[in-house]
This record gives C-alpha cells, sequence and structure tokens, in this order.
C-alpha cells in the first residue's frame, strides 16, 4: 500500500478516536490540572526532573523502569501509588504480582523523589503525582515528547495484587485481551498501540519470550512471525530452560533512546515480545497504526503523548479521598 494510502487509512480510524483520547485527555478530568502544585510546592516539578535526570544519567534503563511503573501503577485500581506500597500488617504488596516480582524497579528514585519533596513542602506532593512526572521526565530524558502532566492525584489506602496479577496487560496475552485490558480502563486502540511504543526503551526477561522461540503454538516450533535470524540471536541469551532472569533490549536497534525504531521492528519480524508483534499480525487496525507510527516518528510521538494523559487520568483519587503519604512504602497511620 502506498504510503499516502496508509496515511488516508490511518486517518479515518484515527480521527474519531483521537476526538474521544482529547476529550479523555482534557487537563481538568477528574479534577487533575498541571498547575496543581504551583502555589503549594512551586519546586516540585523542578525537584522531581533533577532526581529522575541525575537517576537516568546513572543508569539509562531507570528512564523505561519508571515509565512502567507508572503504567502498572494506573493499570491497578487507578493512577494511586497503589504500587509502591510494601507488604504490612493490613496490605499484601503488588510488588509480589506476577508482572512485578524480580521485574519492577525503580523505588529507589521515588523514594529520593519523596524525600526531597517532605523537605522543601512537608505533605504536599504525592505519590502518585511523583509518579505520573517521573515518566514524562524519563521519556524526554532519553528523547521522547513533552507533554503536560495533569496533577491533583491522592495516595491509594491500600494495594490489590489481585489486580496487578489480572488486570495489567501480560506479554503472552491474545491482542483481544489486551484491547479489552485497555477498553476497561477506558482506553482505546490508538492507546494500546501507542503506549506498547513505550517499549522503544527498557529490557525484557527471557522468560516473557522464551515460549516464542521454542514452543509458541504448542508443535515444538518457533513463532512464524519471528525474523529466523533474530531468533537465532535470542536463542544464545535465552535457553530452553534456566537464563529466565537473563535481559533483552525491547528495541534491538535503539534500546536506549525514544523513538519509533520498536515499530520498523516488529514489521522486520524483530518485535521482542508476543504482544508486540500481534499488533501487526492479529489486526487491521492495529497494524495500520504500527506501520503509520513506523513511517512517523512526529505522529507516535503526537499520540503517545496524549495517550500518557488519558493513562494517567485512570481514577484518580482528589479530593478528600486517599492521603498524601509522607512515605511511598507505607500509609500515614503506619507511623501511629
Amino acid at each position: 500500500m502506498a504510503t499516502s494510502m496508509v496515511s488516508l487509512v490511518v486517518l479515518c480510524l484515527v480521527s474519531p478516536l483521537l476526538l474521544a483520547g482529547a476529550a479523555r485527555g482534557n487537563p481538568w478530568y477528574g479534577g487533575l490540572f498541571p498547575q496543581f502544585y504551583d502555589h503549594s510546592c512551586p519546586q516540585a516539578k523542578e525537584i522531581v526532573h533533577s532526581i529522575v535526570a541525575q537517576a537516568v544519567a546513572r543508569e539509562t534503563r531507570m528512564a523505561a523502569s519508571l515509565v512502567r511503573l507508572h503504567f502498572h501503577d494506573c493499570f491497578v485500581k487507578g493512577c494511586d501509588a497503589s504500587v509502591l506500597l510494601d507488604n504490612s500488617t493490613n496490605i499484601v504488596s503488588e510488588k509480589g504480582s506476577n508482572p512485578n516480582k524480580n521485574s519492577i524497579r525503580g523505588f529507589e528514585v521515588v523514594d529520593q523523589i519523596k524525600a526531597a519533596l517532605e523537605a522543601a513542602c512537608p505533605g504536599t506532593v504525592s505519590c502518585a503525582d511523583i509518579l505520573a512526572l517521573a515518566a514524562r521526565d524519563s521519556t524526554i530524558l532519553v528523547g521522547g515528547p513533552y507533554w503536560d502532566v495533569p496533577l491533583g492525584r491522592r495516595d491509594s489506602l491500600g494495594a490489590s495484587i489481585q489486580g496487578s496479577n489480572n488486570d495489567i496487560p501480560a506479554p503472552n496475552n491474545t491482542l483481544p485481551t489486551i484491547i479489552t485490558k485497555f477498553k476497561r480502563l477506558g482506553l482505546n486502540l490508538v492507546d494500546v498501540v501507542a503506549l506498547s511504543g513505550g517499549h522503544t526503551i527498557g529490557l525484557s526477561r527471557c522468560t516473557n519470550f522464551r515460549q516464542r522461540l521454542y514452543n509458541q503454538s504448542g508443535n515444538g516450533l518457533a513463532d512464524s512471525t519471528l525474523d529466523v535470524s533474530y531468533a537465532a540471536q535470542l536463542r544464545q541469551g535465552c535457553p530452553r530452560s534456566g537464563g529466565d532472569n537473563n535481559l533483552f533490549p525491547l528495541d534491538v536497534v535503539t534500546s536506549t533512546k525514544f523513538d519509533n525504531f520498536y515499530f520498523k521492528n516488529i514489521l522486520a519480524g524483530r518485535g521482542l515480545l508476543s504482544s508486540d508483534e500481534v499488533l501487526l499480525t492479529k489486526s487491521a487496525e492495529t497494524a495500520a497504526l504500527v506501520k503509520a507510527y513506523a513511517n512517523d516518528v512526529h505522529l507516535f510521538f503526537q499520540h503517545f503523548a496524549q495517550s500518557m494523559v488519558n493513562m494517567g487520568n485512570i481514577s484518580p483519587l482528589t479530593g478528600s479521598h486517599g492521603e498524601i503519604r509522607k512515605n511511598c512504602r507505607r500509609l500515614n497511620n503506619y507511623y501511629h
């Protein structure tokens, strides 16, 4: 299909979805707005950015880890920092769920940000807002788009390991399951594909894609949608058994730069996870978006920024709901 034709198809598909997204992504949705701390803690955004920048300078991978923390927070009970809570008498931490165990990281950076904010403006900036700002700043620091982050979320009084196990899209989920998990939260197909593009940075464990290398359909064969030479390269570090935690770049070309190579890789059969590849092979609508983003990095950046706002607007606690935690790992009444 000619490029102009692809663009036309995507425009027809995306325009109504983006209009819906624009409505959902209104900065004042749910009482959130970017200027929330302008008077109560004017240096809040600067403090977050400074500490995130130091962390990413030490380890580029931290950018992806902080984006993922926000994602795994929002998909469970909304963007309420429930993912940050440790185990305690009344709380079973989401950190022990299947998607998060031995995998989710960046908590020390959040602790550092929270300590600095408590010193500057005690009891003011929520852990949930720290996650939203840190995800935006991480994206920018590795070359991705800027967006205004609506603020004013408050922190949860509980966690849900069941929600973490069931609601976060998994690498082996079918595309209909992934789409359902997004739609349940008010997100649409554009959000599915654009947010999947977050895999342009970061690493994934062998256990997340091993079946694609050895037994994708239960017939003892590799996934036929996987480029043969790429599969051979992956097998060297991801054996049939063992090496579960061996790490591989989600974007094999530019793993530390936020760009559109993730989508170009999918078109070449070099998407790492099954959940990446099915965007191309299992739906004409998502495939059109993959092709459009591979062709136009600016379109991808625009959609990713809007989808991050949409995701950040999932069920925030505002007003008198929840609390502003002093320590992101535990509830305030933990100290009483």
